[in-house]
């Protein structure tokens, strides 16, 4: 296939692309490199510096007979989101109905859509969440990525467009930017690497789904396959506190870290906890990294990382 990756250069869609490549497919990458970088794009994909927001893609779309649109350009930092709505709904919602629009002029087969399992479901009333729970998102954030998830169903019925749409749990893993604020191993990582004391938000007793990223790009994988349009949690199935992930990343420095506290931030829910059930009897994908053995692959690619730059 002919596969158009939206956000290629970044921390989730590089694996995915590396993923699609791996598979034969023919993979076009498009990146602004605000977060992503160029280092992390696939050598086989052919790669367009580009900005969704600003750029016209159209005449990508049709020079590459692209079939299949993974978009994963956004912008993820929930807490940005609360400080700067407006630039949140440009980024997350108006750059994504351009791209729908864009997918309607030239005939685009599927759209794979990066949306989040934690943010749409806001503090939850079930656990684990199945994808038919009550969406209640506390930040601008989470409601672009509902209201793209509406767009979407509009399209198919409107327009016939197929869609998948994934809808993360806390993902991690090699590649992931510790300088925002999204991403609490990178960021623990690159601190403790760094001989900095990291601070856990609020009591540190929050939860959160974490997922490999690996794993998400397998589930991208999988979503090609699928012929008809839903919605998936793509998550580990499990409820880890963010003081255990603490320590079992602090155990790779022989625990000489200790637990400091900060206020807690807003717009993030309390407790994230998805079921991937769905996933699982329809696209027969699961997890294969367990939470210990993708901190490990994390924390060697970070260590590499920053004993390069020093």
């Amino acid at each position: 296939m002919n596969i158009l990756v939206t956000g290629g250069a970044g921390f989730i869609g590089s694996h995915i692309t590396d993923e699609y490549i791996k598979r034969n497919h023919k993979v076009v990458v498009v990146d602004n490199l605000s977060t992503g970088s160029i280092e992390n794009v696939n050598k086989k994909a052919v790669f367009y510096k580009a900005d969704i927001c600003k750029d016209n893609l159209g005449h990508l779309l049709e020079k590459h007979k692209i079939e299949v649109i993974n978009h994963h350009a956004a912008q993820i930092d929930v807490r940005k989101s609360v400080e700067k709505p407006v630039f949140d709904l440009r980024v997350n919602l108006e750059a994504t109905v351009k791209l729908l629009q864009a997918s309607v002029k030239y005939n685009i087969k599927k759209f794979i859509f990066a949306s989040t399992g934690g943010a749409i479901y806001g503090e939850q009333t079930q656990y684990p969440a199945g994808e038919n729970h009550t969406a209640n998102p506390l930040s601008p954030y989470g409601i672009t990525k509902l209201a793209s998830e509406k767009y979407l169903y509009y399209y198919k019925k409107i327009y016939n467009l197929n869609y998948v749409i994934l809808r993360y749990g806390n993902v991690y893993g090699p590649r992931q930017n510790a300088k925002g604020e999204a991403g609490v191993v990178s960021i623990f990582l690159e601190k403790m690497l760094k001989n900095v004391q990291p601070v856990i938000n609020g009591t540190g007793r929050q939860t959160r789904d974490f997922v490999f990223v690996k794993d998400v790009a397998l589930a991208n994988a999988r979503a090609l396959k699928f012929p008809e349009s839903d919605v998936f949690n793509i998550s580990s199935n499990t409820e880890t506190t963010v003081v255990k992930l603490f320590d079992l990343i602090n155990n790779y420095f022989g625990k000489k870290f200790k637990k400091v506290f900060g206020p807690p931030k807003i717009g993030e829910q309390y407790r994230s906890y998805l079921s991937n059930g769905k996933a699982n009897k329809i696209f027969k994908w699961k997890p294969e990294t367990n939470l210990n053995d993708g901190l490990k692959e994390t924390y060697d690619y970070y260590y590499e990382l920053i004993l390069r730059k020093h």
